[in-house]
């Protein structure tokens, strides 16, 4: 006993001095017993925490209001584009949804009545097919996919499967993945290659083939149907129709194989008598695509309908319309940040999604790299934000270009308060900032109205789509240009219908903004359209003083035979045309074009001749264009000729011509093979490298022969060499065995 109590007291000592020693953060882990010891953190220290608002620092503090409020400034604006957008988005997808599924109603309809023109196709074996062309703007496919499922589960169907090509490359993929997103099974695909129209996988003892589909679907309707008569159907299956069809969505139409294709719709036109199956085909280039992939007997088997989606460029005009010509929204781009947006789209994508992304892109640079974006907010808050500006703040906003060109045309007093006083700098600021917004308030309606005008000419000298008018307005002085003065000559010559009509959308235009000096220049426009009414009533046309009595005829003036006293004649002829007298109609036709260019000239400046117009407009194109365009040539070249560049390491810092010691193994390779021509041998490649390599540990290198070189440079040399191969500077060639051959940029 006594040997039993003096074992338990030593385990229970050891046990307590191992509990001390793991308990004590700073002691040693040994122990005379095996174990694992755990550490906890002292609760004296706080982890320390990074969230996204700090990038919006710049090197100020890390608890930097403005940074703060920044990020949320920018996260509520896009927030409200982003929701202005796919409310637009659905709005446009709205007239095409309501089409398809009408479509689909047809179709199902018929399958549940088996009566008339559907029993035939019945028999036929016809499957109902919507061909939706959405144009070649194919990174927008998906977004609108997404919705239809969305619109389609939401009241029509549950059972709606997406089949993209990629994943379909034959048959039994195909009807893997359609059972799969339909009967949510996760099997191994076995399936026999000499006979694909039976494509079985084995999962649960249940063979998933198209077969099993069907038996799927009506087990399921049936338990449906089967429900007591005394209770309700639940809300999930009563927003559905009666034994809802299968929507199969077939994204990409060009892109799959035609046998695959072939083969699926004839697998599926066997079942469609107790299947209510519908294929959606998803075009980007034209319908006639169908016959090309398809042949006439599988074609047959479809009862196509077409339907035609909304052009990608009417879809950017709406978009630009909705987020930058709107007052909704205080931040601007400026006219070169637009036209590249603009530019990237019409010669890439044609992709209204990557559009908002460049936007969006926009947004963040700017907020990101001006702190005085702060002031980039809603009319209502500019006051409390201009009072919460900080010494540094004020500092900044007398350093930008247009602050200090409004500053240098004040009176010398006011200009000495600027400079030195912040008070009155916020003052002047909340001041110059209402009239900013006011700018804008004024600035849209007369662009429309503008552009009503200009849009009826020949040849739209400034542009069809009001995003061209607007990016003119927003580069220059738009008055300025050759083209505004033929518009103009234009404009004097338009006829009555086409004028009055230009003239009501004017009035409707200025009648909806907010400004009370718009609203007296409609009134103007609307006495000039009650002239006209008042001119088309009285039914008379001023045609008296055209031509003079004492006006000498052309037959008179052929009399004379003189060349001088014909040539008098001509001239006078000539001047007595000249001072015709105008009708009523071309007066008011003069006033109301020279009121719609006194319009322009006062309301249409750029917005560079505004002060504290970099608050609110994001004018850095050339940044723009390196995130979105970018250019793979020139930056591999950068990044292989100047490491330095992307590393920022200073040790890679190098004169230009030499090769840095210190870079990277492809780098070093890549500047020695720059030195060569076409052909590049491999055993001088190898010696240059090892120079340069050796050269970084500080040793004096003397090549010796290949056999007797170090394996690690070796190494390091053949792995750099793979690396530009796969990367495509250099190939083997057939030439010479121990050379290779050089493929870019300045081979000869």
């Amino acid at each position: 006993m006594n040997a039993w109590s003096g074992s338990r007291e030593k385990a229970t000592d050891i046990k307590r001095l191992s509990g001390t020693i793991a308990g004590d953060m700073t002691s040693s882990t040994s122990s005379v017993s095996k174990g694992c010891f755990v550490f906890k953190p002292s609760s004296k220290k706080k982890r320390s925490t990074f969230i996204t608002a700090d990038y919006f620092n710049k090197g100020q503090d890390k608890d930097s209001d403005n940074s703060r409020t920044r990020f949320e400034t920018y996260q509520e604006l896009w927030l409200k584009m982003k929701k202005e957008t796919e409310q637009l988005q659905e709005d446009m997808n709205k007239k095409l949804f309501d089409g398809l599924i009408e479509f689909f109603r047809q179709s199902h309809s018929g399958f549940q009545e088996k009566t008339n023109e559907w029993s035939c196709r019945m028999r036929a074996n016809e499957i109902p097919t919507a061909a939706l062309v959405l144009g070649v703007n194919v990174t927008d496919h998906d977004v609108t996919f997404k919705s239809l499922t969305d619109v389609l589960q939401e009241s029509v169907t549950p059972y709606v499967a997406s089949l993209h090509s990629k994943e379909c490359p034959g048959i039994g993929q195909m009807v893997q993945k359609l059972l799969i997103q339909l009967m949510g099974q996760s099997a191994d695909l076995e399936y026999d290659e000499e006979d694909e129209d039976r494509v079985q996988v084995t999962h649960r003892r249940t063979y998933c083939s198209m077969a099993s589909l069907s038996g799927w679907y009506q087990t399921v309707t049936k338990k449906e149907k089967s429900s007591t008569p005394g209770k309700k159907r639940t809300s999930s299956s009563s927003k559905y129709w009666q034994s809802p069809p299968v929507v199969v969505i077939i994204k990409d139409l060009e892109s799959f194989t035609a046998k695959v294709l072939q083969d699926f719709i004839t697998i599926i036109s066997q079942y469609i008598q107790v299947l209510p199956l519908i294929l959606v085909f998803g075009i980007a280039t034209s319908p006639m695509i169908i016959h090309g992939l398809l042949s006439h007997s599988v074609c047959s088997l479809l009862c196509i309908e077409l339907f035609q989606s909304l052009s990608c460029m009417e879809h950017l005009s709406t978009v630009i319309e909705k987020l930058l010509l709107t007052t909704q929204f205080p931040f601007k781009l400026s006219g070169k940040v637009l036209q590249v947006l603009i530019s990237i789209f019409l010669y890439h994508d044609f992709s209204v999604h990557n559009f908002i992304k460049g936007l969006q892109l926009s947004l963040v640079e700017h907020f990101h790299s001006q702190p005085l974006s702060v002031l980039c907010c809603s009319a209502s808050k500019v006051e409390a934000r201009v009072k919460a500006l900080s010494h540094a703040e004020c500092e900044s906003l007398r350093q930008l270009p247009s602050f200090m060109r409004y500053v240098e045309s004040q009176v010398p007093e006011k200009q000495i308060q600027l400079l030195t006083n912040n008070s009155s700098v916020k003052e002047v600021t909340e001041t110059l900032l209402e009239d900013l917004h006011v700018y804008h308030k004024n600035y849209i309606p007369v662009l429309r109205c503008l552009h009503s005008f200009t849009s009826i000419l020949p040849k739209y000298p400034l542009g069809k789509q009001i995003r061209e008018l607007f990016c003119s307005c927003l580069e220059k002085c738009i008055w300025e240009a050759e083209e505004y003065a033929s518009a103009f000559q234009l404009l004097r010559m338009l006829a009555r219908e086409e004028l009055v009509s230009a003239l009501v959308k004017c009035v409707a235009f200025l009648k909806g903004s907010s400004g009370e000096e718009l609203d007296e220049a409609a009134e103007k426009l609307q006495e000039f359209l009650d002239a006209f009414q008042s001119h088309e009533e009285s039914g008379q046309v001023d045609r008296t003083g055209n031509v003079d009595e004492e006006e000498i005829s052309p037959q008179k003036s052929l009399r004379k035979t003189d060349l001088y006293h014909l040539q008098k004649t001509l001239l006078e002829l000539k001047d007595s045309r000249r001072s015709k007298k105008l009708s009523r109609f071309e007066v008011l036709r003069h006033e109301i074009v020279d009121f719609i260019d006194d319009l322009v000239r006062k309301y249409l400046m750029p917005p560079e001749m505004q002060t504290l117009h970099e608050v609110m407009y994001f004018g850095a194109a050339v940044t723009l264009r390196r995130h979105l365009n970018a250019a793979p040539r020139i930056a591999l070249h950068t990044a292989l000729n100047n490491p330095y560049c992307y590393l920022k390491n200073e040790a890679l810092k190098s004169e230009a011509g030499s090769i840095s010691n210190s870079a990277p193994d492809i780098c070093i390779a890549y500047k020695l093979h720059l030195e060569c021509g076409r052909l590049i041998n491999l055993y001088d490649w190898l010696e240059a490298f090892a120079t340069v390599v050796c050269a970084a540990d500080g040793k004096e290198h003397e090549f010796e022969p290949l056999e007797q070189v170090d394996e690690i440079i070796h190494a390091r040399f053949i792995r750099a060499v793979s690396e530009m191969e796969l990367l495509g500077f250099v190939k083997a060639t057939k030439q010479k065995t121990d050379h290779v051959a050089r493929l870019t940029w300045g081979g000869c």
